[in-house]
């Protein structure tokens, strides 16, 4: 595959570019198309400056980490902005991970309600999941994400050299999404994923590269069907949500400290994959290829909280639920998945005790 792939999306009205060593150019253009543009880079990203050298763009180093998504890190951002005599014909960049991404975005999507907005992830996880589809928002003592909307950015750069310093704890938690959209929608992807891990974790370009695509056209698949998350059925964008019932309550019980959000989704993965088979959806053999597959790249699978009943407070808190039942995005074999809406508290701790 060629680095410098293209894809436009005319429903959701957004721009997604793979490159490399793009970064420079991509604001630079951005600056001379746009009056104002505020740049939120986190602090801990080394990346040419040479676009900073234009008097249109203001520069913000933001300490990032999922402590700055609240309503704290909100105002935080969105007073940088109006104090800088934000307009409407200015323009928003974030420069980081999903957490300041989806912060930003949430920013974006409602200071003078509604100002253009770039993303250039800059993490794998972020390349893959939170930079596509609109999704921006920050957490609250209740759970994870409940406060937010649904905002297209107007263009997405993802620049694979990036990547090149990225720590292995952070590739392997890029990997859990990327792992998560083969086995709810592509079996064949799963199998190739299966083969070439070990090329991916040592940055081979090309399986990077078709890694990466071939994640995001699952998530624009969902996302196109169903932008807003009203389906019930196996086009719910609810399906992307694999693994994150148990992974947003595990994150939430420890208060975001104990794992990253690719570790929790991953314990969270293999917990509903668990419950899959349980139920019945799931045969054995596939679970234990998963798991086999799991163990041998060193993803976690396991926390003791599960078996807690206080992860079951954290867990009818998810967006998903409603009628008193804990909704899950379960899958019935690798690359199928299906929303599954039977499941009361009571069961789901029977279960938890249970696998």
């Amino acid at each position: 595959m060629s680095s410098n792939l293209y894809i436009k999306d005319k429903k959701l009205n957004t721009t997604i570019l793979i490159k490399k060593n793009y970064i420079s150019k991509f604001i630079d253009n951005i600056a001379k198309k746009n009056e104002k543009v505020f740049c939120f880079l986190d602090s801990k990203i080394k990346i040419d400056y040479n676009f900073a050298k234009q008097k249109n763009i203001k520069i913000f180093s933001i300490r990032c980490g999922e402590r700055i998504k609240n309503i704290d890190g909100y105002k935080d951002l969105a007073d940088k902005l109006i104090k800088g005599n934000v307009n409407r014909k200015s323009v928003i960049i974030a420069i980081g991970g999903g957490t300041l991404g989806d912060l930003a975005g949430f920013v974006a999507s409602t200071v003078l309600r509604g100002l253009n907005f770039y993303l250039i992830p800059t993490t794998l996880l972020s390349q893959v999941d939170s930079s596509i589809g609109g999704k921006n928002g920050i957490n609250t003592i209740y759970g994870k994400n409940l406060l937010g909307t649904f905002y297209q950015p107007k263009e997405v750069l993802i620049d694979i050299s990036v990547l090149n310093s990225l720590p292995k704890k952070e590739m392997k938690s890029g990997y859990a999404e990327i792992i998560k959209h083969a086995l709810i929608k592509d079996y064949s992807f799963y199998c190739w994923l299966e083969k070439n891990t070990k090329k991916l974790f040592n940055l081979n370009k090309s399986i990077l590269e078709k890694a990466i695509y071939k994640s995001i056209m699952i998530k624009l698949f969902y996302v196109k069907k169903d932008e807003k998350e009203l389906l019930l059925n196996k086009n719910s964008r609810a399906m992307l949500n694999f693994g994150h019932t148990i992974g947003h309550a595990i994150e939430s019980h420890y208060n975001y400290k104990k794992f990253n959000h690719g570790e929790a989704i991953s314990i969270g993965m293999i917990t509903e994959a668990k419950i899959s088979n349980y139920i019945g959806l799931l045969t054995s053999n596939e679970l234990e290829r998963i798991l086999a597959h799991f163990k041998k790249y060193r993803l976690k699978v396991h926390d003791n909280i599960l078996k807690d009943k206080r992860l079951i407070k954290k867990i009818i808190k998810d967006k998903k639920n409603f009628q008193k039942n804990i909704n899950f995005s379960l899958i019935d074999k690798i690359g199928s998945s299906i929303f599954y809406k039977k499941l009361d508290k009571i069961k789901v701790y029977k279960i938890l005790k249970n696998i």
